[in-house]
């Protein structure tokens, strides 16, 4: 059987962490930044985890299930 592709766009928007967790970065902070204020773009920035119901689903993306 051959190997099994990794989808692209999931290399792309998620890493894996040293624990097998997978972290993701947070969501609106691309464009429409001058409505926003300071703070709200600050705590935007950096990565998070993904939410626990959903890592099963991204594993499977990246054939690790």
């Amino acid at each position: 059987m051959p190997k099994l592709k990794t989808k692209s766009s999931v290399k792309k928007r998620f890493k894996l962490t040293g624990s097998g967790k997978i972290a993701r970065k947070k969501a609106f902070k691309n464009h429409i930044l001058t409505k926003k204020s300071k703070v709200r773009k600050k705590r935007l920035t950096g990565k998070t985890l993904v939410h626990k119901s959903d890592e099963r689903n991204i594993k499977k993306m990246f054939n690790l299930v």
